[in-house]
């Protein structure tokens, strides 16, 4: 029974272009529009065998010799030869999914890389609102090393309900895979420009920092009327060098492993006995016996500027460290907290 004439114009096309061969092929597929070209393909996986009596058929209707020995088989598996040997496999991407939207998708960067390069805390907090099933698929879908280590910054309460579900975890459909992909990209957009405010706050705090206590009132002040938003937010990233007492002894020590003995001597200058005892219990021994002598040594007046200059140091430099998550500053303990 003749196939000739239940093919479509787009199907006869199709296997006179696979009987071309390759590079005849090749170089006609150039000349074709793209919803041209995603009919012959669709034309040619419909396609079985053609029968040599049947293309030949087909080729007196074009008026010409294409075609020569047997039948054809497997006109797709052919045609998608054709393609990718003479379209790159952008092309051939752009061709099939232009008009599914899915050209965009496959120029980004997968997010599983992503997430490995996050911290495990990040992470953890990006997952916190999914539910155990799409935390099980995410951290199967993760390198084993960066998996385990956003496993114990999960909650215990949900912990032993993500590793049930990894243990039985299935086959995730490309469908479902897809969803949660754009899900968590969109998320750690949404983590990272709250993450870059947070970084813009540091900067203005390291900034109001180096003023004076009567300027700085003054400057916020001008904030409050124009109307500038997270001021509380700001405000709980100010650092002063008295605030030194209020750091946690662990974030003390890292504060001044960072600074000179000069300048915290200088710094201690007529300081009350207990910021002078938070400094010193800070440090080591020998450096603590050499600003001790150095605090009781009359000779060593300095200039008020120079204090003032050395604790704003200080200061700056506890905000910097911050910044870089090395200590946490008083106000940022008692957000914690709450």
């Amino acid at each position: 029974m003749s196939q000739l004439p239940t093919l479509s114009r787009a199907q006869k096309a199709a296997a006179i272009l696979v009987a071309m061969g390759k590079p005849s092929a090749g170089k006609l597929l150039k000349f074709f529009k793209q919803e041209e070209l995603r009919g012959l393909i669709e034309a040619a996986r419909s396609l079985k065998t053609i029968p040599q009596s049947e293309l030949d058929r087909i080729v007196s209707e074009f008026e010409g010799e294409f075609a020569e020995g047997a039948g054809l088989l497997d006109s797709g598996d052919t045609m998608n030869n054709i393609l990718s040997e003479t379209l790159t496999p952008e092309e051939v991407s752009a061709i099939m999914e232009g008009e599914t939207g899915d050209e965009e998708e496959e120029t980004q960067e997968p997010v599983w890389p992503q997430l490995e390069k996050l911290s495990a805390e990040r992470v953890a907090t990006i997952l916190e609102p999914e539910h155990p099933q799409t935390i099980a698929m995410v951290l199967s879908n993760m390198a084993a090393p960066s998996a385990a280590a956003v496993l114990v910054k999960i909650p215990k309460a949900a912990r032993g309900e993500v590793v049930k579900r990894m243990m039985s975890l299935s086959k995730v459909s490309d469908d479902a895979r897809k969803i949660a992909e754009n899900q968590l990209r969109a998320r750690m957009t949404d983590e990272t420009g709250a993450r870059d405010n947070s970084a813009g706050q540091m900067r203005v705090a390291g900034v109001l920092n180096e003023l004076d206590k009567a300027d700085l009132d003054d400057v916020m002040e001008d904030m409050v009327a124009a109307g500038a938003e997270d001021l509380e937010a700001l405000k709980s990233k100010l650092f002063a060098f008295e605030d030194v007492i209020l750091l946690s002894q662990r974030s003390r020590v890292s504060l001044f492993d960072n600074i000179q003995t000069d300048m915290a001597t200088v710094a201690l200058r007529g300081a009350s006995a207990e910021l002078t005892e938070a400094v010193l219990s800070s440090i080591g021994a020998r450096s603590r016996r050499m600003i001790e002598a150095e605090l009781k040594d009359a000779a060593g007046n300095v200039p008020a500027d120079e204090i003032n200059a050395a604790r704003r140091a200080i200061a700056s430099t506890a905000i910097r460290l911050a910044t870089e998550g090395a200590l946490e500053l008083p106000g940022q303990q008692e957000a914690e907290a709450a």
